[in-house]
């Protein structure tokens, strides 16, 4: 009888939400794919597969007829859908990797180039041309050539031969960081690496540059200063001439999306297009009195919105805006509103159709949720009231405009904070204040002259709106760095764990897709994720996967073991430990001795004293003071295979345990170690060793601890 009312009043809910259940159908879809990305090897896909299918079984037994049937079996076929159709993606269209690291000389013809000249260099992606003695050579590698050893004549379709070292796609650096080997699989990037001089033309390219290099070349030949690397990206989607500085500052006040062409450029060009379509028409009387002036504007726009796509890379979230804003122009065209969470469910599903790895990126992530919260609380019916136009005098007005920008600004920045925090451990928390001046100077001023700048170029004319786009963009970097410069600017955590990501988005998934009032019970996951992220211990210890560079907390800050390793390093390691500040270097401690060739550091930690030792250099050491200095270490951290008779008293790490677990983070106070690589994981991007099995070993903890005095 109980079961009986529980079914009845699911059901009575799904009938009130019936139009809310379209909204997971992407979901479901994504539930399958993220399955696929966790799970580790074909028997766990399987075993999801058959899960999937149990639950479309399990469905049968739900009441006839009624609509919590059909969900549960939706449910079970959409995940199902969604873990074949990544696991088939990744079978067929994948790049393997290149199987170990190879200094070779390299024929091969250019595909494209991208310069990156913040880096001062061009990446060229190459498919080489097979040789008897290269077997494994991948399909496609992508290899960096410095700005002075750029020869001519080298574009697409260029045949090029010069010497290289070639490494296989870099897995994390440490737990938690970016998995380039994984987002290169996908791209079919099989190796990466740096050509080495002479770099020799067969035969130089007679292809005319692609419309988007001319396009950077001609922004960055027009303006000066570090504004031109954003005028580039809002006109191109290319990121490269943006400094690390500027990119940072960016990040850090919230206003990298300004940099991704997303919604607000795809809007912006699409609205700018109709308008001046529907001013340009009106000028004739009769197509003003006999033409559809919307349904051809809205055809116009739509055709510069696809244009703008695909020329500025077809990235995700440009392919998410531009699908959406057609849906929109359609229910224009149709006398239809289309702005609805329909419409953001829609261009999810597409992307995930034809892209599903985009999923595990925080590309799709974070685009996705801001539209998602954005559309949701215009839909709600107070914030739609308080919105609402009305007649009262101007300064209320303007109070209540920026009253809801302020709002729109906090959702979004809510919204996107458990994705920041899991893809970047660190999140905005000024961005929505930021965005009151940024948005508006980007879309009202910025775009349009540089679009009109562009234009007014071809006649040679354009240097007044170059000026105006850049004393604009002088603005939008000096505020940039302002807000970032606050220590309020940014929060910074450790690695979060999948676990607690997914009860925060699952928590507002609830939220912004129901609306009746137990939408609300997505609270209680999304603060239990919240607190459990707010207790996360950082490591005191993190290696990277090569074991050269080690950083150590110490106190309330922490140590680099190189102090000459460059910022990539230094910032992959702060973050991995949840640390936000300069890393000192850890000669220069009081409770360090280092040496050219090895470093001892003291830590407490637990209430116990940790001895490490760690290898400075590539240079042989004397057997019995390694030996010796190994007795009396709990960890010992080298870059190279340590022999047999170095024992520490916990822990030894050198290349051997590294290549099967990858970079390390060591929280000494439990005694827990976690690595990059998980059990069994045989994701096709995983390199095996020589005995044909993957790299293994999750995270582990020792049984015991070493007895230690405490002085």
């Amino acid at each position: 009888m109980r079961l009986r009312t529980v079914l009845q009043a699911i059901e009575i809910w799904l009938e009130q939400e019936r139009e809310q259940l379209p909204l997971w159908v992407p979901i479901g879809l994504g539930v399958g794919i993220s399955a696929w990305f966790i799970l580790p090897n074909s028997m766990a896909w399987l075993a999801f597969c058959c899960g999937a299918l149990a639950l479309i079984c399990l469905s049968m037994l739900c009441p006839v007829g009624g609509r919590l049937r059909r969900t549960v079996a939706g449910a079970g076929t959409l995940a199902l859908i969604g873990c074949v159709l990544i696991w088939g993606k990744a079978t067929w269209l994948g790049q393997p990797p290149l199987a170990r690291a190879m200094f070779t000389t390299v024929t091969g013809e250019v595909i494209s180039t991208r310069p990156v000249p913040a880096q001062h260099m061009v990446r060229a992606m190459i498919r080489p041309l097979q040789a008897p003695d290269m077997p494994d050579m991948p399909d496609m590698i992508r290899v960096n050539i410095a700005e002075g050893d750029l020869p001519k004549g080298l574009g697409g379709g260029a045949k090029v031969r010069f010497r290289v070292r070639l490494m296989p796609p870099a897995p994390p650096a440490v737990p938690g960081a970016y998995d380039f080997a994984a987002r290169a699989y996908f791209l079919g990037i099989g190796a990466t690496g740096k050509a080495l001089k002479p770099i020799e033309v067969l035969t130089a390219s007679r292809e005319d540059p692609p419309l988007r290099e001319r396009l950077f070349r001609h922004i960055l030949d027009r303006m000066d200063g570090a504004g031109k690397g954003i005028a580039v990206a809002l006109a191109t989607g290319d990121q490269g001439a943006i400094s690390e500085a500027d990119a940072e500052a960016m990040r850090r006040s919230g206003l990298a999306h300004l940099l991704s062409i997303s919604g607000l450029h795809v809007t912006a060009l699409i609205g700018a297009v109709i308008f001046l379509l529907m001013r340009v028409m009106a000028l004739s009387q009769r197509a003003a009195l006999n033409w559809p002036l919307l349904l051809i504007a809205a055809a116009g726009g739509a055709l510069a919105g696809i244009g703008y796509t695909l020329l500025t890379g077809a990235e995700v979230p440009t392919v998410r805006s531009c699908v959406a804003a057609l849906l929109v122009l359609g229910g224009l065209a149709l006398g239809r509103d289309a702005m609805t969470l329909r419409l953001v469910a829609s261009g999810a599903l597409v992307v995930l159709i034809f892209w599903p790895d985009a999923l595990a990126g925080p590309s799709f992530q974070m685009s996705f949720a801001a539209v998602t919260a954005l559309v949701a609380l215009a839909e709600h019916q107070g914030f739609k009231g308080f919105a609402a136009a009305r007649d009262e005098v101007p300064w209320r007005k303007g109070l209540r405009a920026l009253a809801v920008m302020l709002a729109t600004g906090v959702a979004v920045e809510l919204v996107l904070m458990p994705i920041a925090l899991f893809h970047f451990h660190k999140a905005g928390m000024l961005g929505a204040f930021a965005n009151l001046i940024a948005i508006p100077l980007t879309t009202f001023v910025v775009m349009p002259m540089e679009a009109l700048a562009l234009v007014l170029d071809v006649a040679g004319l354009g240097a007044p709106a170059w000026w105006v786009t850049e004393r604009a963009l002088e603005l939008l970097l000096f505020l940039a760095h302002s807000v970032a410069a606050s220590p309020m600017a940014s929060m910074l955590l450790p690695t979060l764990p999948g676990g607690l990501f997914a009860l925060m988005i699952g928590g507002i998934l609830w939220c912004l897709l129901w609306r009746m009032r137990q939408r609300w019970l997505g609270l209680a996951p999304l603060c239990m994720g919240a607190i459990g992220a707010l207790f996360l211990t950082p490591p005191d210890m993190v290696v990277t996967g090569d074991g050269r560079h080690v950083a150590v907390r110490v106190g309330q800050s922490m140590a680099i073991l190189r102090s000459g390793a460059g910022d990539y390093v230094r910032d992959t390691l702060s973050e991995g430990a949840g640390y936000d500040g300069a890393l000192d270097p850890l000669a220069e401690l009081a409770q360090a001795r280092c040496s050219p060739d090895l470093c001892a550091v003291r830590v407490e930690r637990g209430g116990r004293s940790w001895r490490l030792l760690m290898t400075r250099s590539a240079t042989m050491i004397d057997r019995d003071r390694l030996e010796h200095d190994c007795t009396q270490a709990d960890i010992v951290v080298a870059d190279r295979g340590l022999p047999y008779w170095c024992r520490p008293r916990w822990l030894k790490i050198d290349r051997r345990l590294l290549a099967r677990t990858g970079g390390l983070a060591i929280d000494l106070a439990r005694a827990e170690v976690h690595t990059v690589a998980k059990p069994g994981d045989a994701h096709p991007w995983i390199i095996r060793t020589q005995n044909g099995s993957a790299r293994q070993k999750s995270s582990f903890r020792r049984r015991s601890l070493p007895a230690r005095d405490t002085h």
